[in-house]
């Protein structure tokens, strides 16, 4: 199992941890399930997707806070 970590809006892979690490220790015990359900998916061959905006698109919402109206594809 991988953990993939994917930006929602531009879909740049950020980084994938190829080891079997428990969800507790990705610190994913702390979400809500309404968090978890729009955050984390998992895929057919039991990876996990984890869904976190990069660097360049959280610059671009700060400068930009409706482009976070958009319509994105990517989610």
């Amino acid at each position: 199992m991988a953990v993939k970590y994917v930006c929602p809006r531009c879909g740049m892979a950020l980084g994938t941890i190829e080891a079997d690490v428990p969800e507790w220790r990705l610190g994913f015990h702390f979400l809500t399930p309404e968090e978890r359900a729009s955050i984390i998916t998992y895929e057919s061959n039991g990876d996990v997707c984890v869904r976190v905006i990069c660097e360049y698109c959280q610059e671009a919402v700060l400068r930009q806070p409706e482009w976070l109206l958009m319509h994105n594809h990517l989610q």
